[in-house]
């Protein structure tokens, strides 16, 4: 009874780690596998407990193997693995893994201290961004406000505000956080 029980919590981890990995939602997998979207969620909760029929539907519905569902996934190297990319004066090194199903994106940036002028139109886009600097200080300008911002100092705002950073008289650099559609405008125009 104790090694069924170790592979019901096995699979139940894996189905919402699996699920989540590939950015798909309960009614995602549960209309792939043909099973009931309650039933999927008491199966992922462990309110529910699960049946041999369920493993090749869910495996099926996962792209991945039976095998690879009801098994402990080798363990993962904890180091986030990227390179950097320079965009327009600034230098995006990746702190966070980018999993295909989006989320928040964490960088640490360098600006340059040839970034001093902001742009006659200043981007929009969809989502929040967030900025910690940790050297130097940080010219924001959100919409008709021109900020400075101070090593030490946070600041979030809407990305739907007309946005530029850049540097007040030397380098900068600052963590950075923000979504896919951030993601996008800053490192893949």
């Amino acid at each position: 009874m104790q090694a069924k029980d170790s592979v019901d919590v096995v699979v139940r981890r894996r189905l919402r780690e699996l699920r989540m990995q590939r950015g798909l939602t309960l009614e995602d997998v549960a209309q792939e596998a043909g099973i009931d979207v309650s039933t999927l969620s008491r199966l992922e909760s462990g309110k529910r407990r699960l049946a041999l029929d369920h493993l090749p539907r869910l495996a099926a519905a996962l792209s991945v193997s039976t095998d690879e569902l009801v098994r402990e996934p080798a363990a993962e190297d904890p180091r986030v693995q990227g390179t950097s990319h320079t965009r327009d004066g600034v230098t995006y090194w990746p702190l966070t893994r980018q999993g295909p199903g989006g989320g928040l994106h964490t960088f640490k940036i360098r600006v340059s201290p040839r970034r001093r002028t902001a742009p006659t139109g200043l981007p929009v886009h969809e989502g929040q961004e967030w900025i910690y600097v940790l050297s130097g200080r940080l010219r924001l300008v959100l919409g008709e406000r021109d900020f400075t911002i101070q090593p030490g100092e946070a600041v979030e705002f809407s990305t739907w505000t007309p946005h530029w950073f850049g540097v007040v008289d030397g380098p900068v650099e600052a963590i950075m956080m923000f979504g896919p559609h951030g993601e996008r405008l800053h490192l893949h125009r």
